[in-house]
């Protein structure tokens, strides 16, 4: 492979994994380099809208850690959201080009399909199945304890 260079890389379309899906529901489709900030504001708009109940976040390959953390920044920030979570492969297309010139003819390509891990999750102001696979229900909302910190919260920082 020291002798190609990648041209192109490409996602094969396939649907998305839940059932019964609401008409014109928002994919935030989460890439390597999508910027979390940008994300989230945009996220975070739709669903503070009137009538908007869900929304799904999908990502593959490097992707999957950054969407796992796009989606628990929301759930944090709005509370009460039901989530569904199905992991499976997604196949990218790259097509590489040779570096080295054929005499007298084009660069030769090489076309190459990898399976990679893929993560789609969607989260819902709506109860949804709870007997479905990777299915999670809202957390319970947090009170606050006697010294003014969250229960829960770690003992960094204090005296013994």
């Amino acid at each position: 492979m020291e002798n190609f260079r990648k041209v192109s890389t490409s996602e094969e379309e396939s649907p998305l994994p839940f059932a019964e899906l609401p008409p014109g529901i928002v994919e935030m489709k989460v890439k390597e380099g999508s910027k979390i900030r940008n994300l989230m504001g945009f996220a975070m708009a739709h669903m503070e809208r009137k009538g908007s109940r869900q929304i799904v976040f999908s990502g593959c390959g490097h992707a999957v850690t950054k969407t796992i953390t796009c989606v628990e920044i929301m759930k944090r920030k709005l509370g009460g959201l039901h989530q569904v979570t199905k992991v499976r492969y997604q196949t990218l297309r790259e097509v590489w080009e040779s570096t080295e010139p054929v005499p007298g003819g084009t660069p030769h390509h090489l076309t190459v399909h990898k399976n990679v891990p893929s993560i789609c999750i969607l989260l819902s102001r709506d109860p949804l199945d709870p007997s479905q696979m990777g299915y999670q229900p809202p957390e319970p909302s947090r009170s606050p304890a006697v010294g003014g910190e969250a229960s829960g919260s770690s003992a960094k920082g204090l005296k013994r």
